[in-house]
């Protein structure tokens, strides 16, 4: 629909001049501070010695920019396992093959028009209405990338929803489109529901998810997470920003967390103390502001909020795999109804390296990924400002050796999902 603002309108000049205020909404997230190159074969060989490598969360590939193709695939090495042939016994011909799991994801154009008004619309307003709609043609951009990148991490779009979600709900008719990649729901290995002391694989009964209200994320669950990590096979690989000198004898990971979940975690221990933790740590890498803020260095993981929680309400699916060695979705099992309206289901997202991949692609118009466009209508009287991209994001998972059985396993993201008391409730 075109922007109108018609003779009488609140918008319209008067004598006075107006001034303009913007609908804040909330602050896009830290992935992209998250983000880094995506691995090569220099960074396999490098984790395979036990030696850091330049891991990021979030990792770009930007081969679609200079080539033709909608589609890349990137490659994991299996780990081996078995005894060693001791003594003289004969070692020819025994070798172990070496094994590899394969993971890809696409590519698509997203576009945002905005009109930015006609002769007449101008003419009522001091506005510079075509400025204004490239800064809010930039604004959701920005909130669409991000909000992507969370929903793929998440494994699920959730049921939160107000006017700040730039993708829609899954059931929408065009959530497939928007997302361009399956949003695939965290695998059997990467997903925990807090106990409220500790965590413990997802799990269902009757079709209701066995949580109770009582099952909070705190300074046990952010403890019970880190031991998980050093105790698990093949753990998600360890976080590695620019800059970070302790990154090799400390090693992290990161926490994405949704507001309610952030004070729930803060009201159960001494936050100063993991400020300070975590303000020590940005003075060993630069400052980097990844640290910075209200973020929390607990036990070796970085605790930061996310703008826009994964949340399921009372009586909503939460998808879960119920096998390792299968991707398929039970869909039939549901948040409590004892939850009510007064509790939901926030999911917090541990990231560790190459967490999500992202490609970007190259545009006709400019030959980067991201362009603009404007273009007059109705004979020059209107003018219509529009922003583009053409990228796709996937969460990483392949299917691993874990010595028994191959299982699927999303490489560098783990899921744990608490409730929490609805704010306002």
């Amino acid at each position: 629909m075109p922007t109108q603002i018609a003779y009488g309108s609140p918008q319209a000049v008067k004598i006075q001049s107006a001034g303009l205020f913007a609908a804040n909404m909330q602050r896009p997230t830290m992935l992209n501070r998250l983000t880094g190159k995506i691995s090569q074969q220099a960074n396999a060989e490098a984790n395979l010695r036990f030696q850091s490598s330049n891991d990021y969360p979030v990792v770009r590939c930007m081969d679609l920019t200079k080539s033709a193709g909608d589609e890349i695939t990137f490659d994991l090495i299996n780990p081996i396992g078995g005894i060693p042939i001791m003594g003289e016994e004969n070692a020819e011909g025994r070798g172990d093959s070496m094994n590899f799991s394969q993971d890809k994801l696409r590519i698509n154009q997203a576009r945002k028009p905005i009109s930015a008004g006609g002769q007449m619309t101008q003419q009522r307003t001091p506005h510079q209405l075509r400025t204004l709609a490239r800064a809010l043609a930039q604004n959701y951009m920005s909130r669409l990338e991000d909000q992507t990148a969370l929903v793929h991490l998440a494994g699920a779009r959730g049921f939160a929803n107000d006017i700040e979600w730039a993708v829609p709900l899954a059931s929408h008719s065009e959530f497939s489109k928007i997302v361009v990649n399956t949003v695939r729901a965290p695998s059997k290995n990467r997903h925990y529901r807090s106990t409220g002391s500790g965590i413990e694989p997802i799990a269902a009964a009757a079709n209701e998810h066995t949580i109770a209200t009582t099952d909070v994320m705190n300074s046990d669950v952010v403890d019970a997470i880190r031991t998980l990590l050093d105790s698990m096979p093949l753990p998600p690989p360890t976080v590695k920003f620019d800059d970070d000198q302790m990154s090799n004898d400390v090693p992290m990971r990161v926490l994405l967390v949704s507001s309610e979940q952030y004070t729930s975690f803060v009201q159960s221990t001494n936050f100063r103390t993991l400020q300070a933790n975590s303000l020590a740590r940005a003075q060993m890498a630069k400052m980097n502001p990844i640290f910075l803020g209200e973020a929390g260095l607990w036990n070796g993981i970085l605790i930061v909020k996310m703008p826009k929680p994964i949340r399921f309400y009372a009586g909503q699916a939460l998808n879960w795999c119920a096998s390792t060695t299968s991707e398929t979705e039970t869909t039939t099992d549901l948040v409590p109804s004892a939850f009510g309206t007064g509790y939901a289901v926030d999911r917090a997202i541990l990231l560790g390296g190459q967490a999500l991949a992202e490609a970007f692609g190259k545009t006709r118009q400019t030959g980067n990924p991201y362009f603009w466009s404007e273009k007059e209508l109705d004979h020059g009287d209107k003018l219509e400002v529009l922003i583009g991209s053409v990228g796709g994001k996937s969460k990483t998972r392949f299917l691993i050796n874990h010595g028994n059985e191959e299982q699927y396993t999303d490489y560098g993201v783990i899921a744990i999902d608490t409730a929490v008391k609805i704010a306002g409730v």
